[in-house]
């Protein structure tokens, strides 16, 4: 058994309480916090001790939404002024010349990046599997950083040839997507509290599969008990396919092919009315927010003020990194909170006299990238700092200039410009440690990585 000892830091539990401790700590063992409260409260000695002082500690962030393998194609000149439908059509070609080799590289790439903003656990969304690459090759890159990943099995079956946005050169038949997507359940999901990796069903979108795919995965994923997941509304023309294509909204399609439940959870949802809300709180939907993506591709602004008001779970997605050219989840959590008073302001907030109607605050921000994306991968073990939860935290050196003059230590790594972070523990092993990566040469990483996005763009 191992233990760690974490003192003197201004701990942020995020649990039901609320409760922050300006002389707190956490005493972990094994992976699992054993005790939380006031320094002087908790054990004196550890395998390992760790001050603290002059550091915000706060619960893992949690990311519902990623395309790990989209680092490689960041910022590609010819797709950095376009919406959703023309950037997939620019990049899908390049996503065809992708290796086994490259989904590992930009994994760890990402993973990286995530952890290094204060990410613990990351959903990713790999929807396309070219040259015999295989979700294998993100799962293993992913173990050798140590970040939680909740590995979705995407698929794409639907072609240009047959009224899809994808070629063909990047879609695959669904007896294979099914086969495989068994297998990958039943090889490495694990249900238990502290795992370090799930297995997710994940069709990539309505304009990219048949709804024979989603009736038959949902099945699936239902008869082992895992989650499903998906892209849906997030742009207008997604909607206008839709009726063209089904004969119903984004959502109203959903409900057709049975993938409303506690267990799904979409990516973006920007285009939804207030029925539809209800419909999602009615069937305990969940919401990966992706406010940076949603500005680059002009996609809108998501009603998160309406879906929290709703019940409906809401967490926080960087998104695909070709559409967002960043990992940076804090950086989510303070758009996700300017973003929404924007949108605020757009509806006349400035004019109201509602004593009701208040702007999100940054501690309401970190929720959603907290508890709130806990509740929308289904997870209990993480999401804040309490006893018998997951050893997943970060810690953030206030004593730095962009801090300066910051008169409090929480709101202060949202207000503020987002930051690399000191230290990203996850299952009580540290990631990241002092500002640097503890488990992946940096350096050799971006040598890597550059190779190869070099190569996919070289035609």
């Amino acid at each position: 058994m191992t233990t760690l000892l974490i003192k003197n830091a201004y701990l942020v539990t995020m649990d039901d309480h609320q409760r922050e401790l300006p002389e707190g700590g956490l005493f972990i063992r094994d992976g699992f916090i054993e005790q939380v409260g006031a320094t002087s409260e908790l054990p004196a000695t550890a395998d390992e001790v760790l001050d603290l002082k002059g550091h915000v500690v706060l619960p893992g962030l949690v990311n519902t939404h990623h395309h790990f393998y989209q680092t490689l194609t960041r910022a590609v000149p010819a797709a950095q002024d376009a919406n959703l439908f023309n950037w997939l059509k620019t990049l899908y070609p390049i996503w065809a010349k992708i290796q086994p080799e490259d989904i590992f590289v930009s994994t760890q790439t990402a993973l990286s990046e995530l952890a290094l903003s204060g990410c613990t656990t990351a959903s990713d969304h790999l929807y396309l599997y070219p040259n015999a690459s295989k979700l294998d090759d993100e799962i293993a890159a992913a173990l050798e950083v140590g970040v939680r990943l909740q590995a979705s099995r995407g698929s794409m079956s639907l072609g240009e040839s047959k009224g899809g946005l994808p070629p063909d050169s990047v879609v695959d038949s669904e007896e294979n997507i099914l086969k495989d997507s068994q297998r990958l359940i039943e090889k490495y999901h694990n249900a238990k509290p502290g795992a370090m990796t799930q297995i997710v069903l994940a069709p990539c979108s309505p304009f990219s599969v048949t709804s024979d795919l989603m009736k038959q995965s949902a099945k699936l994923a239902r008869q082992y008990g895992v989650h499903l997941h998906t892209h849906l509304a997030e742009t207008e023309d997604e909607e206008q396919f839709c009726m063209q294509m089904f004969g119903h909204r984004p959502v109203g399609y959903m409900q057709e092919v049975e993938w409303v439940g506690d267990d799904v959870w979409f990516a973006h949802a920007v285009w939804v009315n207030d029925e539809e809300i209800k419909v999602f709180a009615k069937h305990n939907c969940g919401v990966a927010h992706c406010p940076t993506s949603n500005m680059r591709l002009a996609s809108g602004i998501a009603p998160i003020k309406e879906y929290r008001a709703a019940g409906v779970n809401v967490g926080l997605g960087v998104d695909g990194s070709a559409s967002n050219d960043g990992s940076h989840l804090l950086a989510e959590v303070r758009n996700a909170m300017l973003v929404s008073r924007v949108k605020e302001g757009l509806t006349g907030y400035s004019l109201s006299n509602d004593p009701n109607r208040k702007l999100m605050t940054a501690r309401e921000a970190l929720y959603l990238g907290t508890r709130g994306g806990a509740a929308v991968l289904g997870r209990t073990d993480i999401g804040s700092l309490e006893v018998g939860k997951c050893a997943d935290f970060f810690a953030v050196r206030l004593n730095q200039l962009g801090f300066a003059g910051m008169h409090d230590p929480v709101s202060a790594v949202v207000f503020g410009q987002p930051v690399r972070v000191d230290y990203t523990v996850v299952n009580g092993k540290f990631v990241v440690r002092e500002g640097q990566l503890a488990t992946v040469d940096e350096g050799r990483l971006i040598e890597r990585h550059n190779k190869a996005a070099k190569r996919l763009l070289a035609g």
